[in-house]
């Protein structure tokens, strides 16, 4: 992980774009590529970011992250006051609370939650940057990935994407569909998924901890 503190103004060009003028701000460029831009204070997530893969190219005062669909990250370096950079080593993964992994074995137990037919391949799928909560099969025969959260936010779709990009890769799997399921998901998040084409699930975690079937519901 590389960390950088500096004085910089950023620029995004992609689908939409931003501008955010010149202050002082934390850069991390992380191992697994991704590049985010921290400031000080509003919030714990990132002003701006790119999500791997995607490439980050040092030119001077300037750096140009460019993403698998073409977008741009445009980091304009003014004064730069720390420039660090640690090893890690590889991380043991989120420990889910008592709610969110009880959950995700309720509906490995559940699928019919998602669609007649389908069928469990396996809880904790592997990837090399961490398991998918549930990998499945549809009715069609469709790998289809699925996270499983408490409070769906953007975070969590983001961690989807990154899993489907991988998944996808693999021609035994693709295409590989996503899931985004969640006791409550924050309206951002829903409006992401659906851009990125991931189908967004709302359950009822109580419902599905009773034996009465007619009391479960989906949102």
């Amino acid at each position: 992980m590389r960390l950088v503190i500096a004085r910089c103004s950023v620029d995004y060009a992609g689908r939409l774009t931003a501008h955010l003028p010149s202050a002082l701000r934390l850069l991390i460029v992380k191992a697994d590529g991704s590049v985010l831009v921290h400031s000080d204070g509003g919030s714990y997530k990132p002003l701006n970011w790119m999500s791997p893969p995607c490439r980050l190219t040092e030119a001077g005062d300037r750096w140009v992250v460019t993403g698998k669909s073409g977008e741009t990250l445009t980091v304009h370096l003014e004064e730069v006051i720390s420039d660090s950079a640690f090893v890690l080593g590889e991380d043991p993964g989120l420990v889910k609370d008592g709610v969110e992994a009880h959950l995700q074995e309720l509906l490995a137990a559940r699928l019919d939650v998602f669609g007649e037919g389908w069928r469990l391949v396996r809880r904790e799928f592997p990837t090399p940057i961490g398991p998918v909560d549930l990998m499945c099969r549809n009715d069609q025969g469709v790998s289809v990935a699925i996270e499983v959260k408490r409070r769906g936010e953007i975070d969590g779709v983001e961690q989807l994407t990154r899993y489907l990009d991988l998944l996808n890769r693999d021609p035994l799997l693709a295409p590989v569909q996503g899931v985004f399921a969640a006791q409550e998901i924050k309206p951002q998040a829903r409006t992401l998924a659906l851009d990125r084409g991931i189908r967004c699930v709302t359950v009822d975690y109580d419902a599905l901890r009773g034996t009465d079937d007619g009391a479960l519901r989906l949102f």
